[in-house]
């Protein structure tokens, strides 16, 4: 199949330097909202000056490589800021499984960024797609109401039941790990509009990747890979236990979770996984012997910061092609676990737990897991929590990490 993308023309690129623009999602003026932001900073975008439609497929993110290559370079770009993030910048977010047909790169009309104390805003068009619009809302966002929720593909009752078998294959000795997701619904009385969720988001984990791409929204823990010239970073998270309001209790919590043997055994599958995926594109790569601690508002995760510095001209979207799906978000051996994922969950996964992110035409960019997060289509939002299984898993508490997963976006929905 022969792919293009959606504008004909070449794009004509301009990044200024701007005042500090302050709240940068408060400045995304209507609800189709493009988005990646951690403590205050990063990019937001909206308008589209085109969409790159990918075919499913183990090679997905090399087409996807390849399509954003080809389109920028015949760009004409106008970039004196020269900061990753400036210039012509797609935003991302890809379908988990091989075979889903909903991965799509965005490159918007407009895109607003902060980082280090500067601040930008570059406009994109083609001459069918001119790049004049505001930079203040003119649809002010208004929370959702009268919501109702239902359960997903799996009642509570048969996803613990999944979990039980998911525990007797481990103990079998099929796979050593497994995640396996639930989904939430939620309908609002008019459509669900993505900067309330990003505020609110962005407001109570202001430490995540804060996200929006093509209706995709939450705020994710964990980050992929992050590429800004050679260097590169990534943050393992697997390993989880709620937060307590109690000072004393919350330390014993974090005291058994860097304690147990089950959740150091999940963990130590997705760090070795990402070590393993890193080691033959750098020249140097350091991760830690153990993993830290990771304090969220609402959960305590054990985590392993990893660094590199990468061999060769190497786009961000190769680098998430090495490592996409980490155990983290699957499971391991790989082909494994995703089999019995497509076997137990009962539901498709879409976009949840693939990578989310963007990347510039220099092939930096920062790329997440989609976690924490539900997919929005009007008035309707999908949420989604997963949870890794091993044998030491117990179906019940599995539930209920899972049900303090979907926190999150209850969470931004709710309020």
């Amino acid at each position: 199949m022969k792919l293009a993308v959606t504008a004909p023309d070449r794009l004509a690129v301009r990044t200024v330097p701007v005042p500090d623009p302050g709240d940068l999602i408060a400045r995304l003026p209507h609800p189709t909202a493009l988005a990646w932001i951690r403590h205050g900073e990063g990019i937001v975008g909206w308008g589209e000056a085109t969409r790159i439609p990918l075919p499913p497929g183990d090679d997905r993110f090399a087409a996807a490589a390849r399509l954003l290559g080809d389109l920028f370079a015949t760009a004409d770009i106008d970039d004196p800021v020269a900061l990753p993030g400036t210039g012509p910048v797609a935003f991302g977010a890809f379908g988990f499984a091989p075979a889903s047909p909903d991965s799509a790169l965005i490159v918007p009309r407009h895109i607003l960024g902060r980082r280090d104390g500067r601040a930008w805003h570059t406009t994109i068009a083609t001459p069918h797609t001119p790049s004049g619009g505001p930079l203040t809302p003119h649809h002010p966002p208004a929370p959702p109401t009268e919501l109702h929720w239902n359960d997903g593909a799996l009642s509570p009752d048969d996803w613990k039941n999944a979990v039980a078998t998911a525990v007797t294959r481990i103990r079998q000795g099929h796979l050593g790990k497994v995640v396996l997701a639930r989904d939430l619904h939620a309908r609002a009385r008019d459509p669900i509009d993505a900067r309330v969720l990003l505020h609110r988001l962005a407001h109570r984990f202001p430490g995540c990747y804060t996200f929006s791409c093509d209706g995709m929204v939450g705020a994710t823990p964990e980050l992929l890979i992050r590429r800004a010239g050679g260097d590169i970073e990534s943050l393992v998270l697997a390993g989880t236990t709620p937060r307590a309001t109690d000072p004393a209790e919350d330390a014993a919590r974090a005291a058994r979770l860097t304690g147990s043997a089950k959740d150091r055994e999940e963990h130590r599958y997705a760090a070795d996984m990402v070590r393993d995926a890193l080691a033959p594109l750098c020249s140097t790569l350091h991760v830690p012997a153990e993993p830290e601690l990771l304090r969220l508002p609402n959960l305590l995760h054990l985590a392993s910061p990893i660094r590199g510095t990468l061999t060769g001209d190497r786009s961000v979207l190769d680098v998430v092609a090495a490592l996409h799906p980490t155990p983290a978000v699957c499971g391991t051996p790989t082909g494994t676990a995703m089999a019995l994922i497509r076997e137990l969950e009962g539901m498709d996964r879409g976009r949840y737990a693939g990578p989310v992110g963007w990347v510039d035409a220099r092939g930096d960019g920062e790329w997440g897991i989609a976690l924490r997060c539900a997919q929005l289509e009007g008035a309707h939002a999908r949420l989604f929590a997963g949870c890794g299984i091993v044998a030491d898993s117990d179906p019940a508490a599995e539930l209920a990490e899972a049900d303090t997963k979907f926190g999150a976006m209850r969470h931004a929905l709710h309020t």
